[in-house]
């Protein structure tokens, strides 16, 4: 059994983080990686010392790849492939009339709000990628919400494995960044999103609801890890807001442990998501989360006991649960709702159960 996973190769966020670690166990199983094009994930790739094969598509548009992706398959004798994300998935769809293979698609995000704010070109991209959805041979849904959501779409059930993601839990990670470095002190209450700028993300609810707890006297800083086309309307809301001193911008970062272990709580604002790794990388840096109901995440965070979650785009009832975080904190009570998290989600959810899932059915596919 040989398997090459197929990515577009820009991502920087949660697809990336789930695909290396993933491969990365996987080495010895004749699983392969091929991208689209050089970026983060290849060069993260070539760290970890996992095969990495770059096409190097000069366009999103460049089909010329197809040939050069057909003579990888054939040479390394792939039995699957599978896709990650809307490029490959529609790129694959042209590769199964030139070649025979099983063909397999993870689902990490909404795929009818994947191209959210793009216009009419937008509203193509997702129609064509909803009828490619349709051509596929079987499907990893990253919570029972999206496999639920794809039997809506018209996938049959039994096409369709729930996987949640998993992490490492027992890799040695240390913090390199200091809360002191970076201009911050004991006192501040500390909230980070790690998160694109787009849209789809729910920033602007973050803003409103950080806006009404500094203008009540709460001491909150609110740092954002990401970039994203967004970024320049973003900072814009935040100086209208006049929030420039306790909204901090810090653009991409490869050391997301450091900022999420200096933190007093991790936000995940989004309108939609499958079952955000980031989560998981909080709860293994001993970070509280406060996240809107979305994808798995109720899972995971299945009671209080294990942090916030709160309905979507409601600044309301976010602001009201960063101020019982804030409260928690001064009891120093705040860090037991972390433990807990952390001891649920290194049980339930490690990059182990993830593989042997995923190779399981691979070997009956």
């Amino acid at each position: 059994m040989n398997v090459l996973h197929l990515i577009s190769g820009g991502e920087t966020g949660g697809s990336k983080n789930h695909l290396l670690s993933f491969i990365e166990k996987c080495k010895n199983e004749g699983v392969y990686l091929g991208v689209f094009q050089e970026g983060l994930l290849a060069e993260e790739a070539r760290k970890r010392n996992i095969p990495v094969v770059v096409f190097n598509q000069k366009s999103r548009y460049d089909f010329s790849i197809l040939q050069r992706i057909k003579k990888e398959i054939i040479e390394k004798k792939i039995n699957i492939v599978h896709t990650h994300g809307p490029r490959a998935n529609l790129f694959t769809l042209f590769l199964r009339r030139m070649i025979k293979f099983t063909w397999v698609t993870t689902i990490h995000s909404d795929p009818e709000k994947d191209f959210i704010k793009g216009g009419v070109k937008g509203k193509v991209f997702t129609a064509i990628n909803m009828h490619v959805l349709k051509k596929i041979d079987h499907f990893f849904a990253v919570s029972n919400r999206f496999k639920e959501m794809l039997v809506r779409f018209g996938i049959k059930s039994e096409k369709i494995t729930t996987i949640y993601n998993g992490i490492d839990f027992d890799i040695e990670l240390t913090t390199t960044i200091s809360r002191k470095q970076i201009g911050l002190s004991d006192e501040d209450f500390v909230i980070t999103m790690v998160a694109r700028l787009h849209p789809i993300k729910g920033h602007i609810i973050a803003f409103e609801a950080i806006h009404k707890l500094v203008s009540s006297g709460k001491n909150v800083k609110l740092l954002l890890i990401g970039n994203g086309p967004l970024e320049d309307e973003l900072k814009k809301v935040v100086q209208k807001l006049q929030l420039t001193d306790n909204i901090l911008f810090y653009g991409f970062q490869e050391d997301v442990h450091s900022f999420l272990s200096l933190s007093d709580v991790k936000l995940l604002a989004s309108y939609s998501e499958s079952f955000p790794l980031v989560i998981l990388e909080a709860a293994r840096a001993y970070t509280p989360v406060i996240s809107t109901d979305v994808g798995g995440v109720k899972d995971l965070i299945s009671d209080p006991s294990l942090g916030w979650i709160i309905n979507i785009k409601n600044v309301e009832e976010l602001k009201v649960a960063i101020e019982e975080a804030i409260i928690l904190k001064q009891s120093d009570k705040l860090q037991q709702i972390a433990t807990n998290l952390n001891k649920k989600a290194s049980e339930k959810y490690s990059v182990d159960q993830l593989v042997d899932t995923i190779l399981k059915k691979y070997r009956t596919l």
